[in-house]
Parts: C-alpha cells; structure tokens; sequence
C-alpha cells in the first residue's frame, strides 16, 4: 500500500515541488493539500496548482480533515504555521515531517514536546548530500581544530525571509560541536568598520542574497599556507522534496521522537 502523504504549503515554492515528487512516486498517494487561510489556490486542484495538470486533489485550510486518511504530514511553510500543523498532526497521531526554517529557539521547543506524542523530523535540509556535508562538518573541525579558521558563506534567492538560513545554522553548529564548543558563543554574523584581529576560535557566517539562487553553502577552513573548502549548491528545489519523502517513508515506522535527517541516512 503507498503511504498516504499531506502536503502543506501548496502554493509554496517546496509545497509545489514535493506535490509533484509524490504523485510520480509509486510509493505514496497524496492524500490531501492545505495552504493558508485566504490563499488565492484555495478550492483550485493541486495538480494546477504545482503546474502540472490535474491530481484530483483539491486545495484546502483546514489540516485536521486531511489527517484523517493521512500516514504522515510534509511540511514546508513558515515558522507559526509549523507549529499549527505539528500540533494538529499531534492531535491526530500523525507523524509529521517539517523542513521549515527560521524557528525560535520557544518554538522549537515546543515541537520538542510534540515529538513525544508523535515522529516528528526536523531538518533545516533536507538534501541527502548536504546531510553528507554537515557530518564532514563536523569531522573536518575535530581534526582540524581552532588552528584553521572556519568561515561559512551562504546566498540564497531574494525572496527568502530567514537570514543566516537554516542550513548554513547547522552548519556552524557542527563545526562548533566538533570542536566542543557552543555556536551561539562563538559565532560571528556581522562585520563592519574597524573589527579589530579575528578571534581565535571564532566561527564566521556571512549572508548574501539575491536573483533566483535555490541555496549555496560553502564552509572554509583557513590554515597557516592551505585552505580547506567544502562546497553544496543546489541547482534545484527537487532534491529538497526527494529527501523530504524519503525522510516520511521513513518517519511512519518510528517511534514517538525527534529525529533529523541525519537518523534517516544512518550518519549518527
């Protein structure tokens, strides 16, 4: 039987994507589609909608009546909505797979409790070789330690409405990790006029945007004669979709947690 998949965000730039990723897949159906209150793709199909002919799936609001012929929910919306719609799947013992970005640390945390009556996954990425690229992350500043600076470079579309992204997030926090370090003391997100020597152990993250760029991720490390640069672009919005259902496929199996995408590919 193909699991039965709920996408929110239809009329998004990943809830389009993932709409079409799953109604090619033979392994899941789509059970319903929900956008917001007031969205113009209300009551249209989402086939036409996600601009390729017609699903015989109609755009709705309301989450909860998708739930109950759903297996698992993928969510690609905004922070406030997230939180809506985990609690919804909650509700209905649905687990629920979220690649939003640009959470609160107070949102977060209530996701986290949510997880405890449901699978939940959340990833900032859900690409398979970006997954691959925070766990080199993380190697590369254990071995390398705070005697190679670390510089992340990221740039994104004009439209996008979080900066540093998410991804980019992740990544200083594994470059911190493996250097046994907190991100949130030793990250450095502006800089401007005279700043002085760069500190010893400090991790950079520079935010660049514009056009129609889907993401660009790159971490630096700076030696005495070398550097080190590990590089992701994305040329398309695809490989975030196939990664966000092959992150469901793997959801509906699970026990109640919090997991990430790195459970789903075995990188722990």
């Amino acid at each position: 039987m193909p699991i039965r998949v709920a996408i929110t965000g239809a009329s998004g730039r990943m809830g389009g994507r993932v709409a079409r990723a799953a109604h090619a897949a033979r392994s899941f159906a789509i059970a319903g589609a929900v956008d917001r209150m007031g969205s113009p793709v209300l009551g249209r199909d989402l086939g036409e909608v996600s601009g390729v002919g017609t699903f015989g799936i109609t755009v709705g609001d309301d989450l909860s009546r998708v739930l109950r012929k759903t297996n698992v929910v993928v969510d690609f919306t905004v922070p406030e909505a997230s939180v809506a719609h985990c609690q919804a799947a909650a509700r209905a013992k649905v687990p629920i797979v979220i690649g939003t970005t640009g959470f609160q640390q107070s949102q977060i945390k209530t996701i986290r409790a949510l997880s405890k009556k449901i699978p939940v996954l959340l990833s900032p990425n859900m690409s398979v070789a970006m997954n691959v690229l925070f766990r080199l992350a993380h190697e590369a500043a254990r071995i390398l330690g705070e005697e190679y600076d670390a510089e992340i470079v990221e740039m994104h579309h004009r439209m996008k409405l979080d900066a540093p992204s998410g991804t980019a997030l992740r990544i200083g926090q594994e470059v911190a990790r493996g250097r046994g370090e907190d991100l949130r003391k030793v990250a450095v997100l502006h800089r401007e006029g005279v700043t002085g020597e760069r500190p010893r152990g400090a991790i950079g993250i520079q935010t660049l945007r514009g056009g129609d760029v889907v993401g660009d991720h790159t971490l630096l490390f700076a030696g005495t004669g070398e550097r080190l640069e590990l590089t992701h672009r994305a040329g398309s919005r695809d490989n975030f979709a196939l990664g966000a259902l092959r992150a469901a496929a793997w959801l509906v199996k699970r026990k109640p947690a919090f997991y990430d995408m790195a459970d789903v590919l075995g990188l722990r």
